[in-house]
This record gives structure tokens, C-alpha cells and sequence, in this order.
């Protein structure tokens, strides 16, 4: 077993990148009470945090696509949909938001 030495945030950068987000996007916000309620936050935060966010080396793609799109270069990109409104769907009560096109019944 190999064991990371203590306070050396280099030795485990992904991990203390993942921690750093979850902390400036979420727990910067909120005040949970006890660990019931902050287990549920994060829940929810992961969540958005995988299939709702951005992440900067997909391009504007998101790690669990929820939406169709088209690949090109190996990277997802949306294609445009005519006359279909977005959408705001509030994430954590309105902390984030998730943006999505209206499904139209055709005419």
C-alpha cells in the first residue's frame, strides 16, 4: 500500500483538485447543519458536477452527455435546434443552473 505523505497537496493533485471545486462551487454556499443534509447536498452537486457542468478538457462537452449532439474531433458539439426555447433547470436550489432546449411536440 503506498501512502501519500501529510500535507503535501501535490502528491494527490487530482484529489485535492476535485475537493478545491466542490468547495468553491458548493460548500462556499450552503450551510448544512449536520451530515444528513450536507451527504444530500453532495449528492446533488455530483450529480450536476457529471452530467451538468462543463469541464474545460472537454470543450464545451460535459462528462455524461444528457443531450444529443454531433461529434467532431472526438468532441461533442450541439447543433442547433430551430424555433426550441431554453430552458433553465435550477440546480441546489438555484445555486447552479443547467441549460437545455425545450423538447416541441412537431407541428
Amino acid at each position: 500500500m503506498l501512502t501519500t505523505p501529510l500535507q503535501s497537496p501535490k502528491a494527490n493533485a487530482f484529489c485535492e483538485r476535485l475537493v478545491g471545486t466542490m468547495r468553491r462551487e458548493c460548500l462556499d454556499f450552503v450551510i448544512p447543519l449536520n451530515e444528513q443534509p450536507l451527504r444530500q447536498i453532495l449528492r446533488e452537486w455530483v450529480q450536476h458536477y457529471n452530467s451538468g457542468r462543463p469541464h474545460s478538457s472537454l470543450g464545451p462537452g460535459i462528462p455524461v452527455e444528457a443531450h444529443k449532439g454531433t461529434v467532431q474531433n472526438g468532441r461533442t458539439r450541439q447543433t442547433m435546434r430551430e424555433k426550441a426555447p431554453v430552458i433553465a433547470r435550477p440546480v441546489l436550489g438555484g445555486l447552479h443552473h443547467e441549460y437545455v432546449w425545450e423538447e416541441v411536440a412537431a407541428a
